[in-house]
Parts: structure tokens; sequence; C-alpha cells
């Protein structure tokens, strides 16, 4: 089963790209999504962060604003909430990648924003990069509710430049134009990806063991 990276920095249209990914038939893992899952009511994190960041509890969730402000510029409570919910989400991406390999997929995307970040590139077979001009980029990420440029660049500040993820990838789906051309461009992908080996599902499971 072939494991296709999708990733981009924000605003770039990664989430629009996973749901054309979706609509040509291929499962999509949404790690965002995942840790919404993780914060919801009931979710595995809310009681472990409330040990930590019990400020960011409310109504038995997390309050994804307010522990978004607890560790805003703040490094070693960052690494805190990444040690507590990034094996949690680990989890839930292997559930999801046996639960596709038993169906008999031959490929799946995980959406994964932090993907060349994190130097994970390696557990994946291909790397999609989803990119725009830093014009455009601006513009739909301040029209988001609760943005703010300073907030916005720090998030900024925290991710790869663009160019630099341009040239790790494998196949770029620039979202400037239209949603039109974009999915023009997966379908393109999608046709192209006959040419890469699955190998990443094999290491991945040996790094499990």
């Amino acid at each position: 089963m072939l494991l296709v990276g999708l990733t981009g920095s924000i605003g770039m249209g990664k989430s629009k790209s996973a749901e054309l990914f979706a609509a040509e038939g291929l499962p999509v893992y949404d790690a965002d999504a995942s840790v919404h899952a993780l914060y919801e009511k009931g979710g595995a994190a809310v009681a472990p962060l409330g040990k930590y960041f019990p400020d960011a509890i409310k109504n038995d969730a997390v309050d994804r604003t307010v522990l978004g402000q607890l560790v805003l510029n703040d490094s070693e409570k960052l690494q805190k909430l990444e040690s507590i919910v990034h094996p949690l989400a680990g989890q839930m991406q292997k559930d999801f990648l046996e639960t596709q390999e038993a169906a008999g997929k031959k490929a799946v995307i995980l959406d994964i924003p932090l993907l060349l970040e994190k130097n994970a590139e390696g557990l994946v077979d291909v790397v999609v990069v989803v990119s725009t001009s830093p014009e455009i980029q601006k513009k739909r990420v301040l029209e988001r509710p609760g943005m703010t440029e300073e907030k916005f660049l720090s998030i900024l500040g925290k991710q790869m430049p663009d160019a630099q993820k341009r040239e790790k990838a494998d196949f770029i789906v620039d979202s400037s134009i239209s949603i039109e051309d974009a999915h023009r461009q997966i379908r393109d992908i999608i046709r192209g990806l006959d040419a890469f080996p699955a190998r990443a599902l094999e290491v991945r499971k040996t790094l499990m063991k």
C-alpha cells in the first residue's frame, strides 16, 4: 500500500486538496482532525492535558483556543503538549493504516501539516506539497476567525519555508488558480503514483515493533 504524505504550510490549501484526493477515492487520514477528536469530550487527551493545562479544559473538553494561547511562544509548554498528544495521534494513524491495508487499498493519503518539519518524509513513499503565493497565503489565513497577524507570523515561524518544502516534494499542487485547476493537478498526480514503490508501510511496521 502506497503512503502519500500530503503537506503544506498554513493557508496553502492543503485541507481542500485532501478533500479532492478523497473525491477521487483515496482514503485520507487527517492528522488535525485526529487531534481534534482527542480534544473532544471523552477524548483520550483530555485527562492528561488537564493535569498540565487545567485552564484549557472547558466542559470536559480541551478548549483549543485557550491551549493555543498557553503554548504560544513557549517552547517548553509546546514540547509538553506534543509529548502527550503525539503518541495518542500516532496510535490513531496506525489503526487507520491497518484498516486500509486490510481493506486492500492500493494507496492512502496522510494529511500531515508538519510532515517535513518533523523530518518524517522517510515514513511515506510520496511527498505532495500544496503551495501558493505568499500574498494569497496571508490573505487566506487572516480571513480565519480569531486570526491575527501576530499569530500568523508565529505559526509561520515554526514551519519550514515554502521554497524548501517545494524542493522536497515529489509533486506540487499549485492552489493559486482555482479549485477546478487543483483538482486537475491532483488527478494527474494520482495517475503518476504507479511509478513509486510502496515501501514506507513496511518501514513503519519495523519501527513499531
